[in-house]
């Protein structure tokens, strides 16, 4: 069994990655991720499973070895943080259209602009609407603990492989510096490149006597071809929608009022409903675990049991968005967030639930 491990965020990403039997990392060092790649390459994999691991030049280098690394049927991942991962956006859209697997991790932080080094949950829409050109979608899974981090790293190659897609970890920095006890996944061996040829019949291993060579591109210059491919890729998000949705309820069986928060802001929102339900005010909480697909369904049916939703995010109101479409104008949305770094508190939180559905 395995033993229990006091590590950062960003730490247990990285010892993930090597034990899932990721093939290769390729990325860029910014505060505040930069643990990951300076984890593995403490760790050394490429003595003890072959993993590559590789510091490039920029975060344009990282995503499109990335792209490489996966058209070849690898197990490929990168990280950055917001700026860096802005600068990867035209290569995350190559990805989504040649349909090829790979993870990127964003560690957020404060922008707009280079910003701060300090938390953010300001890049929700760039993750969950597709941040590049074209219409495409990312699966985001969103960690609120140092053993998320671990569990959803391995969810997130499981998923990328199964739909043929990038899939995203999106996490505030607080997660990614947090450290916590956490156990560890079971080492899984690297894929062979024989079984890389029987479970990857899309990758390009070549011209041989069983099989034709593939061509992985982007580009297709007939509009009819295009569509194809769009209406291909969107049949595929709704199959993500149907199948692979996750969230965490907390205090939401008897809830008058419901608070929805991701990652950090998630913790700090379940003190609030202890404080709350010790004054007597019904409140439950629900986090996302998927930013894509979201829980569309779970909050519209809640819609018809509470009086009123508030959204708490590390931006500007983002996801509030997605929340006031899930319930289609039934009830109340309210938002409430701070920006540039800051991580609210629960007593915070609690009077401004109270200001905005108690007190008018």
């Amino acid at each position: 069994m395995e033993k229990v491990r006091l590590l950062k965020g960003n730490e247990a990403i990285a010892h993930a990655a090597i034990r899932c039997g990721c093939d290769g990392y390729f990325g860029y060092p910014i505060t505040p991720q930069s643990e990951i790649m300076e984890t593995l390459m403490e760790l050394e994999p490429w003595d003890s499973t072959g993993m590559v691991v590789m510091q490039v030049e920029s975060e344009v280098a990282s995503i499109n070895m990335v792209y490489g690394a996966a058209g070849c049927g690898k197990m490929a991942m990168t990280s950055s943080s917001s700026p860096g991962i802005s600068l990867m956006q035209e290569g995350i859209s190559y990805l989504a259209a040649a349909e090829l697997p790979c993870v990127i991790v964003n560690v957020m932080r404060g922008g707009p602009g280079l910003g701060t080094i300090q938390p953010s949950q300001a890049d929700y829409y760039q993750a969950v609407k597709g941040g590049g050109h074209g219409d495409y979608k990312m699966i985001t899974l969103a960690p609120a603990s140092v053993q998320e981090m671990a569990n959803l790293t391995v969810l997130a190659f499981e998923l990328a492989f199964k739909y043929l897609t990038p899939t995203m970890i999106l996490v505030d920095g607080t997660i990614g510096q947090m450290m916590e006890k956490v156990i560890l996944p079971p080492f899984r061996k690297r894929l062979t490149n024989d079984e890389i040829r029987l479970k990857c019949p899309w990758a390009t291993l070549g011209k041989t006597s069983d099989r034709k060579p593939n061509s992985i591109i982007s580009l297709r210059i007939e509009s009819e071809e295009m569509e194809e491919i769009n209406l291909r890729l969107q049949g595929r998000y709704r199959q993500i929608e149907k199948h692979e949705v996750l969230y965490e309820e907390f205090y939401c069986e008897d809830a008058e009022y419901l608070i929805i928060a991701f990652g950090i802001t998630a913790r700090v929102c379940q003190k609030t409903v202890e404080l709350a339900r010790a004054e007597g005010i019904k409140i439950g909480l629900l986090r996302p675990i998927t930013l894509f697909p979201f829980p569309t369904i779970a909050i519209r049916q809640y819609a018809n049991q509470t009086k009123g939703i508030l959204t708490v995010e590390m931006n500007a109101g983002q996801m509030v968005d997605d929340v006031r479409l899930s319930v289609n104008g039934k009830i109340a949305v309210e938002f409430y967030g701070r920006m540039g770094g800051i991580v609210p508190t629960p007593e915070e939180v609690f009077e401004a639930f109270k200001n905005k559905f108690l007190e008018s």
